[in-house]
């Protein structure tokens, strides 16, 4: 599972065009969310709100975690993202290794599932949207769940199939 956000340029356009780039990795057809409006979270004042999305990659064989995180980092910067100077500072695109498949990582480079995924509204509203029962290892529910479990805040709409 990938977790896509943008707030800056087009993100719509910026989002579709990342999801088709996605679709050729993908051993079968992506499931992608729609495009969910965001307000950010811990990102530096003043800050342009997200759109963001989740797509459903399925590895092709020989994939692996450490590779597709590669993959990732390259596509953003094909797509604009210059290395980074400030914690979660404004960006064309963001792209985030949720879950992969039942793997668990805790390295300096990669930690699965994404440590915050399961709190963020911004992931479970449309990750819920395309996958309710979605359950990455170590989760203590299913995305639906946990989505109905949060505190209300973090304002966010959804906008249009992905």
């Amino acid at each position: 599972m990938i977790g896509l956000g943008s707030n800056l340029g087009d993100p719509a356009a910026l989002l579709r065009a990342a999801m088709d780039r996605l679709e050729t990795w993908s051993a079968v057809p992506l499931r992608r969310s729609s495009l969910w409006r965001s307000a950010p979270v811990a990102c530096p004042p003043g800050s342009p709100w997200f759109l963001n999305a989740v797509v459903l990659l399925t590895a092709r064989p020989g994939e692996t975690p450490e590779s597709l995180l590669e993959k990732l980092q390259g596509l953003e910067r094909e797509f604009g993202r210059p290395p980074k100077r400030v914690l979660n500072e404004p960006r064309p695109l963001d792209l985030d290794l949720i879950a992969f498949g039942t793997e668990r990582r805790t390295s300096e480079r990669l930690t699965l599932p994404h440590p915050r995924a399961h709190q963020r509204r911004f992931v479970l509203a449309p990750l819920a949207e395309i996958a309710p029962d979605f359950r990455a290892p170590g989760w203590p529910a299913p995305a639906a769940s946990l989505l109905e479990q949060l505190p209300v805040g973090e304002p966010i709409e959804r906008l249009a199939p992905g």
